[in-house]
């Protein structure tokens, strides 16, 4: 089936049941802890936002830790030094805005990510884009192994072509696919089923949970990969970070539609799980 449209995802977002009743937030008395695992600290957010107040807003919104990329890394490791606990830094390929479409043919990148990874601790290589055949480019191939020199996880926006290119050149690679792929249930079922090292967060997909309501086929893989998703606000400018709490506010009544023991995975216990790896080194 064709891939759903960036077009269709904004149409859901704008329907999105943001007035909600709070009542409806959590299965239970109190709001579970939320591990993010799509934040974005970037250069144009900066000025707007300290370090302390992206946190504070964050922490406010009921985010108990976040894995964080930005462009450039200096904002990540901004937010990092301001609360080593709460932040899981990821290195993107990204030096500065602009580079989404290009970098992958850039071979001055692998230089880059490798003085990075020489300096600082990291969780994961990403979030980077990369659809298609880009998955096959020299330097995206040369990012792949240095997740696996490094035993990083991969945080790929991406087709689930790519994603099968990524795992034919490694096929112990741990990836984090954001949005799920912008695609359809059963691609993303298909794909959780091939390979047990593949996650994926479920920002930006308003379209799972329309007006309050689970969608049938959505609903199904959820519960049957309830250890396999993650959520995420992805602060990708600066105006989103106006927007944590009701973001926050839909993915609690997405929650909340969910069996308990389901929304627990889904809330922390999967990043907890994930991050594992990092805390231990």
């Amino acid at each position: 089936m064709k891939k759903l449209s960036h077009l269709a995802i904004l149409l859901f977002s704008f329907l999105s049941p943001w007035v909600l009743s709070a009542a409806q937030a959590d299965n239970d008395s109190e709001p579970l802890p939320i591990f993010d695992a799509h934040i974005h600290y970037s250069d144009d957010a900066w000025e707007a936002f300290s370090p302390d107040d992206a946190i504070r807003r964050l922490r406010e919104a009921g985010v108990k830790r976040a894995m964080v990329s930005s462009s450039s890394d200096e904002g990540t490791q901004r937010l990092y030094q301001a609360d080593p606990f709460f932040v899981v830094p990821s290195l993107r390929p990204y030096r500065k805005r602009g580079e989404l479409q290009t970098w992958m043919h850039d071979e001055s990148v692998i230089p880059y990510l490798k003085e990075r990874l020489q300096k600082y601790r990291y969780a994961a290589i990403g979030e980077l884009h990369v659809d298609g055949e880009e998955a096959n480019t020299a330097v995206m191939r040369e990012v792949v192994q240095l997740a696996k020199q490094h035993g990083l996880m991969m945080h790929v926006h991406s087709d689930a072509q790519a994603i099968k290119f990524i795992f034919e050149q490694d096929p112990q690679a741990r990836i984090l696919w954001a949005h799920a792929g912008f695609e359809f249930a059963e691609t993303v079922r298909e794909l959780l089923l091939l390979h047990d090292n593949l996650w994926a967060d479920l920002s930006f997909r308003y379209d799972i949970f329309p007006n309050g309501t689970i969608m049938p086929e959505w609903q199904q893989v959820l519960l049957d990969h309830a250890d396999r998703f993650l959520l995420g606000i992805d602060t990708y400018t600066p105006q989103r970070w106006l927007q944590v709490n009701e973001v926050m506010q839909w993915q609690r009544q997405l929650l909340a539609a969910l069996p308990s023991g389901v929304a627990r995975k889904i809330a922390y216990q999967n990043g907890e799980r994930i991050t594992r790896p990092f805390d231990g080194k």
